[in-house]
């Protein structure tokens, strides 16, 4: 069975995108062009993701997904955590800019379910953990299916357990936060094994991500077992996509990407910048405490033009991205689908 059943003719999800780059009109255009779009409620109060839901509704009526993020708690180290903070203050004086406050929220959680459960979207998707069962339960009551991010066949097994209807499987490959229930620092698996190992734990059907930019891509993470893909970095670059100009010259030069916890304090993929090699050493384990403290000095940095200074997300393939509208950039998936079967 397919993740998309009677949700798309193409086997083509956009991710998310939290943080900037996800937009009502990224969303809609994906889902025109026969995919699977998704609005990222991720850092959002709810009162402004039911005005994004709101414009997407305006500009499409086909299936649409909104992913939330599960507020986990993990175990914070106050001495680096006050450590970082001084560090950022010097960081700060870069730009002019006083650092935030390092805090935990849980993004707005509840407003977010009971939002999902009147608008009924589609699709819901959880990254960072997995509601309890009677939640999942909750919301495809509501008339919505339920999705969720696993890096491991044992979160796999706990998904599956909730009585989820698909696992997006993320590889070490993924661009952006590795969706982990837990950071403990564990190495990242592959797309390719990852797959295979979360295939033998569940038969619930699977929506390959991390490093897909391509239909050769796409025809390999199919071969191995998932029924639809989810492009990510690949949306960059999009028209549509909310995509800072600076994030956008960066993903068109030449250069690495490696996993670090400077900007936020969780693991995530991004092209290797200053701020990631200035800081990195240094940063402590504390999501969204970190988030919260180095956010005013990454919008200075932003609005500067400098891409040396901001989170620069992407994965292992963003060499292969190109720009275009999100419609053409699908088309031409589709095209390079069928050209390799």
């Amino acid at each position: 069975m397919s993740a998309l059943q009677g949700l798309a003719e193409l086997p083509i999800v956009g991710a998310p995108l939290a943080g900037g780059p996800s937009t009502p009109a990224l969303a809609a255009a994906i889902s025109d062009a026969g995919g699977l779009g998704f609005l990222a409620a991720g850092y959002k109060a709810a009162a402004a993701v039911e005005d994004d839901l709101d414009a997407l509704r305006s500009l499409t009526a086909r299936p649409v997904g909104l992913n939330l993020f599960y507020p986990t708690r993990d175990a914070v180290d106050d001495a680096a955590l006050a450590g970082y903070v001084e560090r950022m203050r010097e960081e700060g004086e870069r730009y002019g800019v006083e650092p935030g406050e390092p805090r935990w929220t849980d993004d707005d959680w509840t407003a977010k379910l009971e939002l999902a459960a009147r608008r009924r979207p589609d699709v819901v998707s959880f990254t960072f953990g997995c509601p309890e069962r009677d939640v999942v339960e909750w919301l495809r009551e509501s008339g919505c299916r339920i999705w969720c991010t696993v890096t491991s066949a044992a979160e796999a097994r706990g998904a599956t357990e909730a009585g989820v209807d698909a696992l997006v499987v993320q590889g070490a490959e993924a661009g952006g936060h590795q969706g982990t229930f837990e950071d403990r620092g564990q190495d990242p698996v592959p797309l390719a094994v990852l797959l295979d190992e979360v295939a033998r734990a569940t038969a619930v059907p699977l929506v390959a991500a991390g490093g897909i930019a391509s239909g050769i891509d796409i025809v390999a993470a199919l071969a191995a077992g998932a029924s639809a893909v989810a492009l990510g970095s690949a949306l960059l670059l999009a028209d549509e996509a909310g995509t800072s100009q600076p994030h956008r010259e960066a993903m068109k030069a030449d250069g690495t990407t490696r996993l670090t916890r400077a900007f936020t304090g969780r693991r995530a993929r991004g092209i290797v910048n200053r701020f990631m090699e200035d800081h990195d050493p240094f940063a402590p384990r504390g999501y969204p405490e970190a988030h919260y403290l180095t956010a005013p000095i990454r919008a200075a940095a932003r609005s500067a033009g400098d891409a040396e200074g901001i989170n620069l997300w992407a994965g292992t393939g963003y060499r292969q991205v190109r720009e275009g509208s999100a419609g053409e950039l699908v088309e031409r998936w589709a095209s390079e689908l069928a050209a390799t079967r």
